[in-house]
């Protein structure tokens, strides 16, 4: 593993692979002639803005009629794998450490959501909280934005599913409880890794492996139900885990399980080839190779229907591994049905809420 000033401690991208959409980039061209490292591991830093829109239509092949819903851009965790670190172009940013330091946070999210709901041509579907971006990363503690859409959703009436690795949700165990009463309410619990050393360098601020088992058993504990991701899997680095992985989230109560193989598009392909190659140089060309084998000799595949599991001879023992798995542990459970028919739009008084 790298060190010194070779390794960023605590942070997932090891550099900031230029923006496609800037003219303009700083650039070392003489390094020698620095004092210091141009690079350096600086704080994160926040910036508020004030979304027009907060949820968005999704019709991919792959996840089905939804929407999605995120209250913050960019994201603390520092998951190298992350796919959404290719969204950060748009707002100005580099998609590796940039991704990690530089928080956009949607201040008004809550009351965008509320307006958005009163539209007459709503088409009520589960929103995802959050596709893009952990919605309980650590400014969360702080900005109570995930809290407050969750309020806004209860009060509307209106189905949510939940995906986050962070154990601040429990903080929101209350509400979630109210939702679930409904049938309204799903929450998806990603567990990578139950490898400590791996988690710590591969999602460097997250929790634990352990702690979030402990989610999930908290959550079952009243009745709301998980779904397990095993996401995204990894050829050569976490694929092995997968019968664990099942079978401690089984145990701790959770509904079902799902799963992806890594893809790595966009700018995550340097990133995370930068990444192995420090930190595992030992095995650096198996795992890229692996990876790479799931998707016709690329990095990454684009095309829906295989994108999220891949395609070949090592993407397919994955898949029966992962069957075989969920059959072993998950027998005759599964996540209850969502309710559509007691979504209650306010018509015109949306604004009492705030």
């Amino acid at each position: 593993m790298g060190t010194g000033e070779q390794y960023l401690k605590g942070r997932g991208a090891q550099f900031n692979p230029v923006n496609p959409y800037l003219k303009n980039i700083y650039v070392t061209e003489h390094p020698e002639g620095l004092d210091e490292p141009f690079l350096q591991n600086s704080p994160t830093e926040f910036f508020k803005e004030h979304p027009r829109k907060i949820v968005n239509s999704v019709e991919s092949p792959d996840l089905g009629l939804s929407y999605s819903m995120n209250p913050y851009q960019g994201c603390e965790h520092g998951c190298i794998y992350c796919y959404a670190r290719n969204t950060h172009h748009y707002w100005g940013y580099g998609a590796g450490l940039d991704f990690e330091r530089k928080i956009i946070i949607k201040e008004n999210a809550p009351a965008v959501l509320a307006q958005q709901l009163e539209n007459p041509k709503w088409e009520v579907r589960p929103i995802m909280l959050a596709g893009n971006t952990d919605c309980y990363q650590p400014i969360e503690q702080k900005m109570k934005l995930t809290r407050s859409l969750l309020e806004v959703l209860y009060r509307y009436r209106h189905p949510v599913s939940i995906i986050t690795k962070n154990t601040l949700i429990l903080r929101d165990i209350d509400i979630l409880q109210k939702l679930n009463a409904l049938d309204l309410v799903h929450v998806n619990i990603s567990v990578t890794t139950l490898d400590e050393g791996l988690r710590q360098k591969l999602e460097p601020r997250t929790a634990t492996a352990t702690r979030r088992l402990e989610v999930i058993r908290q959550l079952a504990n009243v009745g709301i139900p998980v779904n397990v991701m095993v996401a995204p899997i990894i050829p050569g680095l976490t694929d092995h885990e997968i019968p664990q992985i099942l079978e401690a989230a089984a145990a701790n109560g959770a509904s079902s399980a799902a799963y992806t193989i890594v893809r790595l598009n966009g700018a995550i392909g340097g990133i995370f080839t930068d990444w192995i190659n420090k930190t595992y140089p030992d095995r650096a060309g198996k795992v890229l190779k692996q990876i790479a084998s799931c998707h016709g000799g690329n990095l990454n595949d684009s095309t829906y229907g295989r994108r999220m599991t891949g395609e070949g001879k090592l993407a397919e023992v994955i898949h029966n591994l992962f069957r075989l798995s969920r059959h072993k542990y998950f027998k005759n459970r599964e996540m209850k049905p969502y309710r559509y028919d007691l979504f209650c739009p306010r018509r015109g008084n949306q604004l009492s809420l705030f």
